[in-house]
This record gives structure tokens, sequence and C-alpha cells, in this order.
């Protein structure tokens, strides 16, 4: 199974962007995504240093708040 964390631009430079969620900070390579527009601020997922897809901030929200449930049942069961 993979898995994509979203997070968000902070930084651009080239092919290269510096990215940032919940307190993690990340340099990641935008080159799968060079036929998007992408701007400070926007959200992406990431997956093994690769930014895959540019999604919405109410999608990246979404996510990360089902990520947060999971660790927390997690936390509960141990």
């Amino acid at each position: 199974m993979c898995l994509a964390v979203p997070m968000q631009i902070t930084k651009i430079d080239g092919f290269n962007a510096h990215c940032a969620a919940k307190g993690v900070e990340r340099d990641v390579s935008l080159f799968l995504l060079q036929d998007e527009v992408l701007n400070e601020g926007d959200y992406l997922l990431i997956h093994v240093g690769y930014a895959i897809q540019k999604i919405n901030e109410e999608e990246a929200l979404s996510t990360w708040e089902l990520f947060d449930q999971m660790l927390e049942e997690d936390e509960d069961s141990a």
C-alpha cells in the first residue's frame, strides 16, 4: 500500500519546492507536475519526496483529519 501526504508549498525553486504540514518541512520534487501551474500556498500530495497531485485546501484538511483520527484510534488501542 502506498501513502501520499498532503503538504503546502512554502517556496518554489525550479522543479523543487519546500513544503510544510503539521510542523514537518520537506524539500520535494515537482518534476512529475511540470505541466501544472503551481504557486506558493498550493497543496500537493507528496509520495517519497515527489509531488504527485495538486489538491485543494479542503481535500488537504480532510485528509489530515482522517490521519489524526487513525492515530488517535491507534493510541487508544495501545
